[in-house]
């Protein structure tokens, strides 16, 4: 049994602000798949997101054009998000390492213990079975409002709105009656 990964949420913070620009190996085109909306959301939070994706080669995709290994990058990214089977995760790491990316990322459910140790002793850092978008949310405070626990405290006010009674109006939670 290979032992639960366990990060501090600082140093995935750091991570998430040190980064600018990503490679995405396994992007979909389709916008049903989740590397399609989570690429989406990191270029909203200001990052520029290179898909990787042979069969789609030369397409567009949210403004960039879909490349079909790391190595046809025009510039090396910061970071690797890797959309791949865990049995894949391994040769990517690799051609990141290659290249001298400074972060490999594995997406939810991808775990290669072994690629990451020669990430790690190459002077990578490497985040495992974690999804960058849902660690920005959670660490820079978007998420807090739906009622999830991210396990940051914060004084900040929450602007989430609340729909009253018959009438459908929003309201914000310092109109309401007192409860919540």
């Amino acid at each position: 049994m290979t032992a639960a990964l366990r990060y501090d949420d600082a140093w995935i913070k750091r991570i998430l602000e040190d980064v600018t620009t990503i490679a995405m190996v396994g992007a979909s085109t389709n916008p049903m798949r989740p590397s399609h909306f989570v690429m989406m959301y990191l270029q909203r939070k200001g990052y520029r997101v290179r898909p990787i994706n042979p069969r789609a080669a030369g397409e567009t995709m949210l403004g960039e054009t879909v490349h079909a290994s790391l190595a046809e990058l025009p510039e090396r990214p910061d970071m690797v998000d890797v959309f791949r089977r865990s049995e894949e995760a391994g040769a990517i790491v690799d051609e990141a390492l290659a290249l001298g990316v400074a972060v490999v990322w594995l997406q939810l459910g991808v775990r290669d213990d072994e690629a990451a140790a020669r990430a790690e002793a190459a002077g990578a850092r490497v985040v495992m079975d974690r999804c960058p978008k849902i660690e920005y949310g959670r660490l820079f405070g978007e998420i807090g409002w739906l009622g999830v626990n991210r396990r940051v405290i914060s004084a900040k006010k929450s602007t989430a709105r609340q729909l009253s009674g018959a009438s459908g109006r929003a309201r914000t939670d310092s109109e309401g009656d007192g409860s919540r």
